[in-house]
């Protein structure tokens, strides 16, 4: 494990970054601010050793840009309509901070707190946060504990664990911008995407506000069952790609059994030979293809532009804690929530 200032916050509190290594020489860091993902570093085919995350390069990047660039997300990713939930009877008033939608939980999520580290070794970081009752509009105070390990398989496994004193919402993700021809290349538009999909959650407006059911893939633009490249049907005269402006849409995951760890997605750079496996243990995922990272100057002089990286973020479905025919996001008072992801990488 090594360790190094990473700036101080607009509060001026100092900020740390961390690397994780395994014994196959991949790299991972990690920084305490919003238990952020800041870099992947995977050898491409080549033996080239790339960094296939999108990032910045000190704390300073992730206060002041809002495109969540590796954050982990809570207490709820994704949208939940009109900023408003009910649970257990009781409506709360959330933050409106997206199209009068409440978005990964509103401006001040657990991605813009510092977080204490609990314990690190060479090839894994534990971190804590508190989210203090109604923040955000969310009721109960929730403990929450983030799990960051690097396998010898060059796996990155991520799992989260949370309980609070009051019935809430638990919905947690990372929201990793992956560029597997390198953060720097440019467009992700020919990399090669599946994703394990029979049916995905289609939205009812440029709200992105999932219309209650799921429909089947097939013969739409949206079946990734096999292969195919993110930019091959993503301008295709499909209404659905018109309201996200391509790829924003939540995928149901084919599940042998509610809970089980498996195959999520698989992506791949012909460029660098790059593959990346993913697995959950979430029923959903939400594939996201960058549409509007806008033009922003990132790591090592880097600049992103609209479709540079795509999102692979594990979830329920979108506004599920409104939606009785979705599973719900609500946890009990003492509950336990977990949640458990990893990205694999490999060379083909």
């Amino acid at each position: 494990m090594y360790k190094e200032s990473f700036g101080t916050d607009k509060k001026g509190a100092p900020v740390t970054v961390y690397t994780l290594e395994n014994k196959q020489g991949m790299q991972v860091r990690i920084t305490d601010y919003g238990a952020t993902l800041v870099s992947v570093f995977v050898p491409d085919r080549d033996g080239v050793k790339r960094d296939v995350l999108l990032g910045f390069d000190n704390v300073t990047g992730y206060e002041n840009h809002t495109c969540y660039f590796g954050a982990v997300i809570g207490r709820n990713g994704n949208r939940i309509a009109d900023a408003r939930a009910v649970i257990s009877g009781i409506t709360y008033e959330l933050d409106a901070n997206d199209n009068e939608n409440n978005l990964h939980s509103g401006f001040h999520g657990v991605d813009k707190k510092i977080w204490t580290v609990k314990e690190y070794t060479d090839t894994s970081l534990v971190m804590t946060c508190v989210s203090a009752d109604l923040e955000q509009g969310f009721p109960g105070n929730m403990d929450i504990e983030v799990v960051y390990g690097l396998t010898d398989e060059n796996m990155l496994d991520i799992r989260y664990q949370a309980v609070s004193d009051k019935d809430t919402v638990a919905n947690f993700t990372n929201h990793a911008y992956f560029n597997l021809a390198g953060h720097d290349s440019g467009t992700v538009l020919d990399q090669e995407l599946m994703l394990a999909a029979s049916a995905y959650t289609p939205v009812t407006d440029a709200k992105l506000i999932p219309v209650g059911e799921n429909v089947p893939v097939e013969g739409t633009p949206m079946d990734f069952r096999k292969a195919k490249a993110i930019g091959l049907d993503i301008e295709a005269e499909d209404m659905q790609l018109k309201y996200g402006g391509g790829y924003d849409h939540n995928f149901v995951l084919d599940k042998s059994q509610k809970g089980a760890f498996e195959l999520m997605a698989r992506a791949y750079a012909p460029r660098t030979g790059i593959l990346m496996t993913a697995w959950t243990d979430r029923p959903c995922v939400q594939f996201y293809a960058g549409n509007f990272i806008g033009k922003l100057n990132g790591k090592q002089g880097a600049v992103y532009a609209d479709r540079h990286g795509f999102c692979l973020e594990s979830q329920a479905v979108p506004n599920a804690v409104n939606v009785p025919a979705f599973e719900s996001t609500v946890v009990k008072a003492g509950e336990v929530y977990r949640a458990r992801t990893g990205y694999q990488f490999s060379v083909q």
